[in-house]
């Protein structure tokens, strides 16, 4: 996945950012389906997905029956849009790929979890702004 530090900064058109996203999201009804070839084609397509929108991976781990997945991503997307894009591609091809993954109604829940993390606390961020009078 690169050299990439996760405290760099990025500098995109008029904006320079640091946006690290958290996200863990499942299989529906939790399924132990994130499983062997299943599991490797899920990894190369997030990283085609998060080529080609230029997100970088900081860290990426597919469990049987979730995926954590860490990226820095550009100040114009929204995790929204990011889980939108990596849970509708991996569908489409995982579930043409292996039908045993058609028993699902669907492979993905709706839901996902989301946080943010950059090098900085939160306690650090309010105190900096509090003592911008000073």
């Amino acid at each position: 996945m690169g050299s990439f530090s996760p405290d760099e900064y990025r500098h995109e058109g008029n904006a320079i950012s640091l946006l690290n996203y958290h996200f863990v999201f499942i299989p529906k009804r939790r399924k132990k389906v994130l499983v062997n070839a299943i599991a490797e084609r899920l990894q190369a397509i997030i990283c085609e997905v998060c080529n080609e929108n230029r997100w970088k991976i900081v860290a990426m781990e597919i469990m049987p029956d979730h995926v954590h997945l860490f990226l820095n991503v550009k100040p114009t997307d929204n995790p929204s849009q990011i889980m939108n894009r990596i849970k509708g591609r991996a569908s489409h091809h995982l579930r043409k790929e292996f039908p045993e993954l058609l028993k699902l109604p669907t492979l993905w829940t709706p839901s996902y979890f989301v946080s943010t993390a950059g090098n900085i606390s939160t306690k650090n961020v309010i105190e900096y702004i509090a003592h911008q009078k000073d």
